[in-house]
């Protein structure tokens, strides 16, 4: 019969008495605050906008070359090289640094924290739209896997700037998947939805899943028709039980999903510009949106008790985002 040392003894209640310990869970107020310092993250999507992750648009956009005219799409660009943008004109760079720079004036004034991209990626001419590198969730951030060719390698410098916050990341899409943060929103703290598109597919929403699986958070999947890339141009929440949406773009199934989660709908109406959706709640009923609101639309915000501050921004939304896909969240005050 083995019989314990004196030695051994001692090393096992020690063990016992300073083990470790599974509880407090990693997002806990406890946790956060000990461990990383402040609680970071978002479960929510209109929570008073604490901190916020942006990119001034700068040299990365020298690389569209006017020469590069593809006119039977109406667009510039390079196949080879994978950039692109859109329209008749090359990018007014001084034009989108002035607008950038309101929008950054904006969020402050509203009580963010804006913090920046430590440096661009050469030629990733799209990291403005720093919403679709990160998702934050609570407790921490999310990386994504950018779909185009053009935008791979955004993940890198957003990473870089994560981890000199100190905010944690509790995942990096791998592997095959895709996931971008446009294609990303909670509908509540516990009700999530994410876009199934040609840049968010089944495997970077599985690994979407297993981490908001963690915080008991219920993931839906809404297909996206044809080539629509996210769900933010579609569909934004306002306040905790208001969106902003277009209804003729979403399935019914998510429609009446919202009403049993009790969250009315306000519609986009054919006078609006539809990239009026692409909006930015800064704390419940308050909105920062791009000018093309109709009055029909305006009176149902009004209604609603929805507050709006228009910011200019029509230069910086001609390479394909808007106000919303500009900005990251990185904390929200918890709902």
């Amino acid at each position: 019969m083995s019989i314990i040392s004196e030695p051994e003894y001692r090393y096992n209640m020690l063990i016992k008495q300073f083990g470790s310990r599974a509880e407090p869970a990693f997002h806990s107020e406890s946790e956060q605050l000990g461990v990383w310092g402040r609680h970071w993250g978002c479960n929510n999507d209109v929570g008073q906008l604490r901190m916020v992750l942006m990119h001034r648009p700068g040299d990365e956009l020298n690389i569209v070359d006017p020469s590069k005219r593809l006119p039977d799409i109406g667009a510039f660009g390079d196949p080879e090289k994978g950039w692109y943008w859109r329209g008749n004109s090359i990018p007014d760079l001084a034009a989108q640094q002035a607008e950038h720079d309101g929008l950054v004036a904006a969020l402050r004034e509203e009580g963010a924290e804006v913090v920046f991209v430590d440096k661009a990626a050469p030629g990733k001419m799209k990291t403005v739209y720093t919403r679709d590198s990160v998702i934050a969730v609570n407790g921490g951030a999310i990386v994504t896997r950018l779909g185009p060719p053009i935008r791979r390698g955004e993940e890198q410098p957003v990473t870089r700037t994560l981890a000199k916050l100190g905010m944690p990341i509790l995942r990096t899409i791998t592997g095959t998947g895709l996931m971008e943060g446009g294609s990303f929103a909670f509908l509540t703290p516990k009700v999530a939805v994410v876009a199934l598109s040609s840049r968010g597919n089944e495997e970077g929403a599985r690994q979407l899943e297993e981490v908001l699986r963690t915080q008991g958070v219920e993931l839906l999947r809404v297909e996206l028709t044809g080539y629509r890339l996210h769900i933010d141009g579609l569909f934004v929440m306002l306040d905790p039980e208001t969106c902003f949406l277009n209804p003729s773009m979403l399935p019914f199934w998510f429609l009446e999903k919202l009403t049993e989660l009790g969250i009315r709908q306000i519609e986009v109406c054919p006078d609006d510009k539809t990239s009026v959706v692409n909006c930015l709640a800064v704390r419940p009923g308050r909105v920062l949106m791009r000018e093309g609101l109709s009055e029909r639309t305006q009176a149902k915000f009004d209604k609603a008790g929805i507050s709006i501050r228009f910011v200019p921004y029509d230069n910086v939304a001609l390479g394909g985002g808007g106000i919303h896909c500009s900005t990251s969240p990185l904390i929200r005050d918890p709902l």
